[in-house]
Parts: structure tokens; sequence; C-alpha cells
């Protein structure tokens, strides 16, 4: 059985009023109850349309027929300059564009691949593209021509609409696909400014069926080549229900997520969820990030709502918070779990709790703490409002307190899920095993429910016998003032089968010397149990994908094949002895 064949039949509400409304409703119940879990979590129900096309549904039936002077997306530049659209502004260009492109033979089906940074054209087009059932492959404007190259064969890419100054990149890409540039001419290319002229109307030529795909995923490939995740018109769209209650998004506010077009975390908050609440997207489109200027923008804005992952929040914490009075109400992280101790300085500061956040490429937020609920030191929260999370033990497959993270989709599949991974037969057995979604992230649970990382299912490792999180152990080197990231992996080890190793990146102005491992090293031992503690430390620049993940299965490798033999800039409890 294929993950697909389990999605529900539709409900009989779902005939009973127009799909914007059930959306609507089941919207306006979490709002209700925004600071009430128990509630929330027992009362809601995912609606589940038989048809449902976001743009044409919610966007321009309910946001723009209501709001349509409403700011929708508000970009600022790095110089503060600054433009903005409102829900009837982004209906109609949408609507124009859908009709160019369908005058140019992009129809339903069609593979769209999106090569766009934080520019209106993003928005355009990727409503434009839900009204005509065309499937999205958001893209990273960082990718390789090997990259896009990998992308269009097997995403099967139909047509592609890119930066001008990005289109080189496909010289080498080859393939009948059509090509859009964003920007000033360019030989080969259609204009996309051609739209704003164009006199090709657009209306629905048929109903988006709810189970149509949507979007289509490369995930950042940590471990192997980046799989392809497969999304409908309503995992992602009305699955993020759970990301705009998490986040704490009303009607009215102003959301400002730091997220690069591409990766999913861009849909997630600034696309969905900000849109499900009828909120304004605010992007402040910087060059290189300054924290300083972020935070001036998260004042001079008045954004009320703020989500950015842990690098970023590492930043703003080292810049004197107080000097800055913003109109913020909710602050939120996502990508990688946060240190307790940046959480307290934000709270000390601001008087505000960055709530942590789980979710993946292949879902909407599952676990979260939400507004207005106790948050316990390092826990990510507790299951959000329409999903069941069952702890997997991966020896026995019981449930416990300590496992695998799985999502449970029988007897009722939660809306938020993909359909599974494109063309991957043998990967959905084994992601979709036993009624379960195995997410590959490990965690443990406490007696209230609430629900800590712990790591990769191929990260944890065991030393002596006692089991290790990498995350515990990077969570306490990136409090030494010198540490700037940190990544922990197992080296190999006679008597312990292996030991705790520690990759680190130093902050500017710091240099390695034997001096700064063993205060770097004393300083771990202090705050670590001593099964815990490090054993080894190397300076490093640490292996990454394109979208910032840390691949750690690159310093694993390096270890085994390092065997007996040590790294010249590596250093040992022993040598401090």
């Amino acid at each position: 059985m294929t993950p697909s064949e389990h999605l529900p039949a539709p409900t009989t509400a779902s005939v009973a009023s127009s799909p914007g409304e059930q959306l609507r409703a089941a919207r306006d119940l979490l709002l209700a109850h925004r600071d009430d879990y128990a509630t929330a979590r027992s009362t809601f129900g995912w609606p589940r349309p038989a048809r449902f096309n976001f743009a044409i549904d919610w966007f321009d039936a309910i946001l723009s027929a209501e709001r349509p002077d409403h700011p929708a997306l508000r970009i600022i530049e790095d110089d503060r300059s600054e433009a903005s659209w409102t829900f009837g502004d982004l209906s109609r260009r949408s609507s124009q564009v859908a009709g160019w492109l369908r005058s140019h033979g992009v129809g339903r089906g069609t593979r769209l691949l999106l090569l766009l940074g934080n520019q209106v054209e993003l928005w355009e087009a990727t409503l434009a593209a839900m009204k005509l059932g065309a499937v999205i492959i958001p893209a990273s404007t960082l990718l390789s021509p090997a990259d896009l190259r990998d992308r269009v064969d097997r995403g099967d890419v139909g047509a592609v609409i890119a930066r001008s100054e990005l289109t080189e990149r496909f010289s080498t890409v080859r393939g009948g696909y059509l090509r859009i540039a964003v920007g000033a001419p360019v030989p080969g290319w259609l204009r996309y400014a051609d739209t704003e002229e164009s006199l090709d109307t657009y209306s629905p030529e048929f109903p988006t069926e709810a189970d149509d795909p949507l979007l289509l995923y490369f995930t950042s490939g940590t471990t192997a080549l980046p799989k392809l995740v497969s999304h409908t018109h309503v995992t992602y769209p009305i699955g993020h229900l759970s990301t705009m209650y998490w986040i704490g998004l009303r009607p009215g506010d102003v959301h400002l997520n730091v997220s690069s077009p591409g990766w999913a975390k861009h849909a997630w908050s600034c696309v969905f969820a900000p849109w499900l609440a009828g909120a304004t997207i605010c992007i402040f489109n910087y060059d290189r990030f300054d924290a300083a200027a972020m935070l001036d923008v998260l004042r001079d804005a008045h954004v009320t709502t703020f989500c950015a992952p842990p690098t970023v929040w590492r930043m703003l914490v080292q810049q004197p918070l107080k000097q800055w009075q913003t109109s913020l109400r909710e602050v939120v992280g996502a990508g990688e779990p946060l240190n307790p101790e940046v959480i307290e300085h934000v709270r000390r500061e601001w008087g505000l709790t960055i709530r942590d956040g789980f979710g993946q490429t292949e879902t909407s937020l599952q676990i979260g703490n939400s507004p207005g609920q106790p948050v316990k030191v390092g826990s990510m929260g507790r299951p959000m409002p329409g999903f069941d999370i069952e702890l997997i033990d991966p020896v026995t497959g019981e449930i416990s307190d300590e496992g695998e993270i799985c999502v449970s989709y029988r007897p009722v599949r939660p809306v938020g899920l993909m359909v599974g991974y494109q063309g991957e037969d043998e990967r959905n057995e084994a992601a979709f095993a036993d009624g379960r979604y195995h997410t590959g992230d490990v965690a443990s649970r406490d007696t209230e429910g609430y629900i800590t990382y712990v790591g990769r299912t191929d990260d944890v490792f065991k030393s002596s016998d006692y089991r290790i999180s990498p995350f515990e152990l990077e969570s306490v080197l990136i409090e030494h003032p010198a540490v700037a990231e940190a990544a922990v992996v197992p080296a190999p080890d006679d008597v312990r089968l292996s030991v705790p190793k520690a990759y680190v990146a130093l902050v500017a102005g710091h240099q390695p010397s034997s001096e700064l491992a063993a205060d770097i090293l004393g300083y771990a031992r202090e705050h670590l149990a001593a099964y815990k503690r490090i054993r080894r430390l190397e300076f490093a620049d640490l292996p990454k994908t394109i979208s910032g993940k840390i691949r750690r299965v690159e310093l694993r490798i390096n270890e085994v094949e390092r065997v007996g033999r040590r790294a010249e800039a590596e250093y040992r409890e022993e040598d401090f002895a």
C-alpha cells in the first residue's frame, strides 16, 4: 500500500460548505483557543475538502475579497527602501501571471522550478502556479549547475522561472523546458516583465482535487542525495494550520521569518502560516546578516511575530536587546533545538519566551510550545492539534518514553503530512511502516507529555554502553565564549567502543591553540556528566549542506578513516593530564 492510499475520504461536512469556509472554521477554532492548548487539541479537526486550491478558494475568495486593501506582503531592502502589496494587488497580479503562463503552455501538472530571491515575483508566481494546477519546485539561489541539473532531471521540469543573473547556470542543463527570466532580458529566455502588459485572461478551467500535487521539495541531503518530497494542495496549504497555531499568529499581525526561498521553512512562515491567519508577511531582504540592522527592522516595521533559527538568535543576543523597544508579541525558533541560555537571555531582556517547535520538510509543525503554555527548559513542547505523536523504541518497536519520533496516521491521517518520497517505493515503505510516519529523529517524553529532542537516529551513538546525544553536548560547547559552532561525533576507541569527539569552529578573534583546547575541554567537563564528557577536540570548519545543516556524516567518516592517526589540529584529554 502506498502512502497516498491512506489519504482519508472527504467527510460529510466537506460537502456542506465551500472549501474556504471549511478552512476558516478550523482556523477560527484554533484562534479562539490560541492560549488553551488542551481545548484546541481536543476539539480541533482537520478540514478535509474533496477539492481545494489555496490561491483560489482562500487567497482570492476570502483574503482578497474581504480585505482587498490590507497589506499581504512587505519587502524591506538592505538600504531600508521598501514596497508593499495588498491582498487585492497579489490576487490581480497572480491571475495576470497565470493567464500569461498558460498562453505559453504552463498548465495542470507542469513542473515549474522557481529560482528566485525574496522578491515580489516569487509570491506572484507561486500563487499563479497554484491557480493553474502546476507543480512548484522551489529552489535556492545558491544551487550550483550540478544541483540544478539534478532537479531538472529528477523533477521532470517543464518550465523554469529564474532571476536573470542566475540563468547562466542553466547553460549546461539540457532539456526542452520553458525558460523565463526575471530581470534584464536574456537571449533565449522569455521576459517575465511581459506579464505586466499581458491581456491573456485567467479563469479556472477545472476544479483542483485535494490530492493533486502542488509542491516537490528536494531535501537538503545531510546523508545522501536529496530526497524528493511530494505535497498536495492540502498537505501544506491546510496542514500549516498547526504552524500558524504554534507561532501564535492572528489576523492583522506583521510576521517576519528569517529563511531563504527554496527551503520548506520559507513556505511555512513566508507563505502559508501567515496568510492562513490573514497576517502581513514582512521580509527583510538583506545581503549580509547584521544583528543590529535586524533589530532596527523589527522595531521600525512594528513586527508582532518573529521566527528565526538558533544561529540568528545567538547573534541577536550579542546585542543589548533592551535598547530596542519592539512591538513583538510572539517569538519562536525552528530549524534545530535552541539552547536554554539564549531563551533565558531573551526572556530577561524583552520579557518574551522563545518557543521551540519541531517539524520537517515532510510535514508541517508536529510538536511545539504553543502560546500561553508553560515552557520547560530544553523541551520542544507537546504534539500540535491534529497530530498524534508516538516515540518508538528502535529495538523493540514498542511505544516508549524515548525513541524515534513517529506520526501516527491510523485510523486518520493528519493533513499536514506529505504524500511520500517521489519515485522511492522502498524508502516510502520504511518511512510509513506500521501505520506511522517515521521521522528519523529521536526524542524523550516526560510524564506531562513534553517532548525533548535527542538527535537524529543516525547521529546518536554509544560510548561505554551509554547512549550519547550529540545535540546535548553541542549545546554545552557553544556556551563557551570562543565557540561559534560545534558538532559532536563518535571517534573509534579500543576501550570504550567510541568516545565523543567535538569538531569546533571558533568565534572571530580566537585562534586554535592547545591552551584554548584545554579550556574548552575543561568547560565541557564542568558542565557535563562524567560519562558524557568530550574526550577529543579538533578545530575545523564544519562541512554543511547548502541549506546550512551540518553534515555529521562526513565527520563520522573522517573518524573511521583516521583510526590510529591524529589530525593536525586535534587535541585529546590525555594531553592535559
